[in-house]
C-alpha cells in the first residue's frame, strides 16, 4: 500500500511540474466555460435600426420610446426617404428599418388596421427573425399599454439579401471560413511539428536547402490543397446549395486567398511553439476552432455578447473573412466597400506572417 501511495504520490508531482498537464487541466476548462456561457445566447440586444416616420404625431414618439427603452434596439438613423436604406444596409450598420404610414395614428385611433412596415436584413435568418418577433412584441405591448379597444397592426415585412429566409445562407460563410482555417492551419502545425517529433527535422537542417526553403516546402502543398479546397466550397455553394454570388467571383477568390495565407501563418505559429503533434492539436482545437465558431459571427451574433467578447473577436481573422463573404456573396459588395476588412484581414496576415517565420527561425 505505501509503495502504491509513492506512486500516486510521485504521478501528482509529475503532473504539477508539467506547465502543460496544468494548463490541459486548468485552463482550457476555463477559457471553454468563459467562451460557451458568454457567447451562447439566444437573445439580442441593441439591434441597430432605423426609422421612416410619415406619420410624426404624439402616438408614434411614445412608440419609438418604448422601442429603444426596451433595451433591445438602438435607433441610430432617421430617414427623409426610402431610397436612403440600401446604402445604410449594404454597410451593415442597420438591422431593420421601421417604416410609419402617414395615417397610423389615424387610424390607431379609429380602431383601425394601422400600417407599418418592417425592412429587415435577413442575411442571418435567425436573427431576422428574432428582430421581427421582438418589434411586433412591443407593438402589441403598445396596444395593451394605450388602448382599451384593441385595434390592429397590419405589419408588412420587406426582407434584403435573403427573402426566402434559407438557413444555408448564414451557415455556408462560417463553414467555409471554418473549413479552410483548420485545413490551412491545423494540418501545418502538425506537419511541421511531426517532423520535430520524429527527429528527421535535424536532416532537413543539414541538407542543402534553407530553413526558409524547409519552411516553404512544408507550407506549399497546403496553399495549392487550401486554394483548391476554397474554389471547390465555393462552386459547392453556388451549385448545390443555390448560394447566390452577388458580387465579383475573383473578389470572393482574392478574399480567400488572404485568409488562407492568415491561417497558415497561424499553422507556422503554433507549429514553432508546439513539440508534439497532441500539444500543436490541441492549441489549434482551443485558439482556432472555438474562436471560430463563437467569434465569428457564423452562429452566435457578436452584437449580443459581452463587450469583451466583442473586442476579442476583432482579433479573429474568421470574423472578417465571414463579413467579406456575406459582403459579397449575399449584398453585391465590391472592392471599395470591403475595403476596411480586406484591410484588417490583410494587416493580420502580414503581422502573423513576420512573427511566425522569425520565431521560427530562432527555434530552428
Amino acid at each position: 500500500m505505501n509503495e502504491f501511495i509513492a506512486f500516486v504520490k510521485k504521478e501528482f508531482l509529475h503532473i504539477i511540474r508539467d506547465k502543460r498537464s496544468l494548463l490541459i487541466l486548468f485552463a482550457i476548462p476555463i477559457i471553454q466555460l468563459l467562451l460557451f456561457g458568454f457567447a451562447l445566447r439566444n437573445e439580442v440586444k441593441d439591434i441597430p435600426i432605423g426609422i421612416l416616420n410619415h406619420s410624426q404625431d404624439e402616438t408614434t414618439t411614445r412608440l419609438l420610446h418604448k422601442i429603444e427603452s426596451s433595451g433591445y434596439f438602438r435607433i441610430i438613423k432617421v430617414f427623409s426617404n426610402e431610397t436612403e436604406f440600401d446604402d445604410e444596409f449594404k454597410k451593415g450598420k442597420l438591422k431593420e428599418v421601421i417604416v410609419f404610414d402617414k395615417d397610423f395614428s389615424k387610424n390607431l385611433r379609429l380602431n383601425k388596421e394601422a400600417k407599418v412596415q418592417l425592412v429587415i436584413d435577413s442575411s442571418d435568418p435567425n436573427y431576422a427573425r428574432q428582430v421581427k418577433n421582438y418589434t411586433e412584441s412591443i407593438f402589441n405591448n403598445f396596444l395593451e399599454e394605450y388602448y382599451i379597444q384593441e385595434p390592429l397592426f397590419d405589419v408588412s415585412l420587406r426582407l434584403f439579401y435573403n427573402p426566402e429566409l434559407k438557413s444555408v445562407f448564414m451557415f455556408i460563410p462560417g463553414l467555409t471560413a471554418m473549413i479552410l482555417m483548420l485545413l490551412s492551419a491545423f494540418m501545418t502545425s502538425i506537419s511541421i511539428t511531426r517532423e520535430k517529433e520524429l527527429g528527421t527535422m535535424e536532416i532537413l537542417l543539414v541538407s542543402p536547402l534553407s530553413p526558409i526553403q524547409i519552411i516553404l516546402g512544408k507550407v506549399v502543398p497546403y496553399i495549392v490543397l487550401s486554394f483548391i479546397n476554397a474554389i471547390v466550397i465555393m462552386l459547392f455553394s453556388i451549385f448545390v446549395f443555390g448560394m447566390p454570388v452577388s458580387g465579383s467571383f475573383v473578389l470572393l477568390i482574392f478574399a480567400s486567398s488572404i485568409f488562407i495565407a492568415s491561417a497558415l501563418s497561424l499553422g507556422l505559429l503554433f507549429s514553432s511553439i508546439a513539440e508534439t503533434q497532441q500539444v500543436a492539436m490541441l492549441m489549434s482545437l482551443v485558439m482556432l476552432m472555438l474562436p471560430t465558431i463563437l467569434l465569428s459571427d457564423f452562429v452566435f451574433p457578436i452584437k449580443s455578447m459581452p463587450l469583451i467578447l466583442q473586442w476579442l473577436s476583432d482579433i479573429v481573422p474568421a470574423k472578417w473573412f465571414v463579413l467579406i463573404l456575406k459582403g459579397i456573396m449575399l449584398k453585391g459588395l465590391g472592392f471599395f466597400d470591403l475595403i476596411k476588412e480586406l484591410a484588417i484581414l490583410s494587416s493580420m496576415t502580414i503581422f502573423l506572417l513576420i512573427v511566425s517565420l522569425k520565431k521560427f527561425k530562432i527555434r530552428l
